[in-house]
């Protein structure tokens, strides 16, 4: 485990939360009911934007495998086998359609960790789109990150961000270049400050162009009731935005999450445990500018006995 300053990748992730939780504005129904063999049999129902979608699958799955089988209203099945540790370190992923069986897609990642001191290495294998395979270093320090990732193709990108800092207080970077070209496509600055009931996070990105703050709070130790703030300057186009939203849970049962962005757009969900793994969610998005509109509003309903 990283004991030292998180990487770069994650200076915003935590603290958005509350802004990115999911807000579904469809309405669906979900069961799942486990058998005796230990395959999971599960249906769902998603009505969107006025079209209805069915469908119909089973879930084996064992401490190194999972069998997933998938039948939908359109006739397609589509069966997925996901097979860990074959080898130490080794992943294995197959999915088809067995309607295409040409779209079928094979993927394989190779995990190794601690190839040198304090590094890990990840290769991932696509079949049959060797370009969307990828080569992974990861280097951790209690001072410092460092993670490099290079495509496996003809016209390759090479990615590199690191960190420098404390789990506390972390300064990091990160840039794109691209060898067809010779050109540095992309890079970002940033700083990230993190404390038990605080996160906040200043990203200088999109090669230089846009400016991001975010502030996550916590209001107390259990975690139970959190606001955040993101507000976002694009220097080329002159334009500031920002979304801001906060959630509450009452006991174990009750969640709220509300949200409010300079569009307008106010968002509002409450999920409510009504057994221990069975949930319904009423979501609702309602546009301040354009008050004559009726406001969306999304029901989920999911079961598992």
């Amino acid at each position: 485990m990283n004991k030292g300053p998180p990487p770069f990748s994650s200076f915003r992730k935590k603290s958005k939360d509350p802004l990115t939780n999911d807000y579904p504005l469809d309405h669906k129904f979900s069961v799942s009911t486990p058998t005796v063999a230990g395959v999971a049999l599960r249906s769902s129902a998603t009505n969107k934007d006025g079209v209805s979608t069915v469908d119909i699958g089973a879930l084996y799955k064992s401490k190194k495998t999972s069998i997933v089988v998938k039948f939908d209203a359109q006739s397609n099945i589509t069966l997925t086998f996901v097979l860990k540790k074959i080898k130490p370190l080794t992943n294995f992923v197959a999915s088809f359609n067995l309607h295409d069986f040409e779209s079928g897609k094979v993927a394989t990642t190779l995990t190794f960790t601690e190839i040198a001191p304090s590094t890990n290495a990840i290769a991932s294998f696509h079949l049959p789109n060797l370009r969307s395979s990828k080569l992974k270093l990861q280097y951790f320090d209690q001072h410092a990150t460092l993670t490099s990732t290079m495509a496996l193709n003809q016209a390759p990108t090479v990615g590199v961000s690191t960190t420098i800092g404390t789990p506390t207080i972390a300064i990091g970077a990160k840039a794109a270049y691209e060898f067809f070209t010779s050109k540095l496509i992309s890079f970002a600055v940033g700083v990230n400050f993190n404390r038990p009931d605080s996160t906040a996070s200043l990203v200088l990105g999109d090669n230089g162009d846009t400016i991001r703050a975010l502030y996550r709070y916590r209001f107390d130790v259990l975690k139970k009731t959190a606001a955040a703030v993101e507000i976002t300057r694009r220097l080329s186009a002159n334009e500031t935005d920002f979304v801001a939203g906060g959630c509450y849970v009452f006991g174990d049962q009750t969640m709220v999450n509300v949200k409010f962005d300079s569009c307008g757009k106010l968002g509002a969900i409450l999920q409510r445990k009504i057994i221990p793994r069975s949930l319904v969610s009423l979501s609702s998005e309602l546009d301040m500018k354009a008050l004559y509109k009726t406001p969306k509003v999304g029901l989920s309903l999911v079961l598992k006995p």
